[in-house]
């Protein structure tokens, strides 16, 4: 028989285990599927979601194998349209949220000094009709296709849910595919390129400069129609003055566009901390409730 010590000392270790077994499930670490085992991740990197030119535009990818369709995430990278890549701190951890249950994928773009703007939201664009277009060979939900970014990439996903691609012609590839998803979430992002200092750097060739970075402001084009945004941004943010942010909460109040506001005091320019994983996790699990169009 053991002693009361010893009993003490095991209600203490299973108590233990699953304490972390529930904090690593909330941080993306466990995920169980059926018979209740860890979900198989599978991960590609480099995969070539569109060519240019000859050219392959890269992303990595990671799902679970799964018999059920699967929602996906597409992530964009900050970094002004002229640095960052595809599995930095701007962007999601693909085999995370495959264990969260999604098709990930987190893509790197022509930065400006390579092709100019707008050739990364063209590639964003292409990016979201290759999960169109691979939705049985990936078992996607196309229904449930979701875009996430941080700073210009959260100013692009934020003009996918605002223009679409109508001011821009289709380049990369999968033309003929859909170019819909269901909501974005944009993370310390750009909405009025005209205001801010850095909106310069975008300059499409033979383009006036104003009406380009009004063309390309997501505050410009927001209806009732609008996709579902997520917007998280921080008072303190020194890339992107929180008064950016402000200027499109007040464009999508007008306009009766559906969104969620989240307002920080004091997490600077904020990249894909736990935070914005919680959020957007709640956001996702709130818009799939609703039926398609309702939200």
């Amino acid at each position: 028989m053991k002693s009361a010590s010893c009993r003490t000392a095991c209600i203490a270790i299973c108590l233990f285990e699953s304490l972390a077994t529930i904090t690593a499930f909330a941080n993306g670490d466990v995920r169980k599927g059926a018979g209740n085992l860890p979900l198989k991740v599978i991960l590609r990197a480099d995969i070539v979601y569109g060519r240019v030119h000859g050219a392959g535009l890269l992303a990595d990818i990671a799902f679970p194998e799964s018999k059920e369709p699967l929602p996906a995430i597409i992530s964009v990278h900050g970094g002004r349209w002229v640095s960052g890549h595809k599995h930095d701190a701007s962007t999601i951890k693909v085999e995370q949220w495959a264990r969260f249950g999604f098709f990930a994928m987190s893509i790197d773009f022509r930065l400006k000094d390579c092709s100019p703007a707008p050739a990364c939201y063209q590639d964003l664009q292409c990016a979201i009709r290759f999960v169109h277009a691979h939705a049985q060979e990936f078992q996607i939900d196309t229904r449930r296709i979701f875009l996430i970014g941080q700073s210009a990439g959260g100013h692009m996903v934020s003009l996918a849910a605002t223009a679409g691609d109508d001011s821009y012609p289709r380049t990369g590839g999968w033309e003929k595919s859909s170019n819909d998803f269901r909501a974005a979430i944009s993370v310390a992002a750009a909405y009025d390129l005209t205001s801010l200092d850095w909106g310069a750097l975008w300059n499409p060739p033979g383009v006036a400069p104003d009406a380009a970075r009004a063309l390309a402001s997501p505050t410009r084009h927001v209806t009732r129609e609008s996709k579902p945004l997520l917007i998280l941004h921080s008072d303190n943010d020194g890339s992107v003055p929180i008064g950016n942010a402000l200027t499109m909460i007040d464009a999508l109040q007008k306009a009766g566009a559906p969104y969620v506001f989240r307002r920080y005091p004091k997490l600077g320019h904020m990249g894909i901390n736990q935070e914005v994983i919680d959020q957007s996790l709640a956001f996702i699990k709130e818009v799939s409730a609703k039926p398609v169009g309702k939200e």
